[in-house]
């Protein structure tokens, strides 16, 4: 979308990840993330935390189940949203300014930890919902990268992801 600031951040969840449900239903899950940089201090010749941000966040629908099943405080996850300023006055009249990111994309950083993804049943339903509006629009249909079973899924190669006859494993 035009105009908003979106943001990649590679942080630690401080707090376990909150699921509620809106009146209507919906899932929205909020939690907290800290990423502090590491910064190499010259005098002591020793590598030190930065100053840590701290960013309240929140993830909608089914993502926000995901979320709310797959991560736990503590984990190191990466984070794509768009951030939005809030400002409010507390109750002693005190105006205040927080930000927050409304989370698009997010999942576990596997710098040092490994992770199984396993679809969820209710995952198809968001991409039959995108493929109808991709072709309302006149688009070309967006075939599902789940699928290994689909049809020249995998491009030309063959039904290997990679694209060289029936291989397996990547080409590097």
């Amino acid at each position: 979308m035009s105009g908003e600031t979106v943001i990649t951040v590679c942080g630690n969840l401080v707090d376990e990840v909150e699921l509620r449900f809106l009146p209507n239903g919906t899932p929205v899950a909020k939690f907290r993330i800290a990423s502090t940089p590491r910064v190499f201090d010259k005098q002591t010749n020793e590598w030190k935390d930065g100053e840590g941000l701290f960013l309240s966040c929140s993830v909608w629908r089914q993502a926000a189940e995901n979320v709310a099943e797959s991560l736990q405080k503590g984990m190191r996850v990466i984070v794509q949203g768009r951030l939005k300023q809030r400002s409010y006055e507390n109750r002693e009249g005190v105006k205040r300014t927080v930000y927050e990111l409304d989370v698009e994309e997010l999942g576990p950083s596997l710098k040092s930890a490994t992770a199984r993804v396993t679809k969820t049943a209710g995952a198809g339903r968001g991409q039959d919902a995108y493929q109808a509006a991709r072709r309302e629009q006149g688009a070309a249909s967006v075939e599902d990268p789940w699928s290994a079973s689909t049809p020249g899924a995998h491009g030309a190669g063959g039904g290997s992801p990679w694209g060289g006859g029936g291989q397996d494993e990547p080409p590097f």
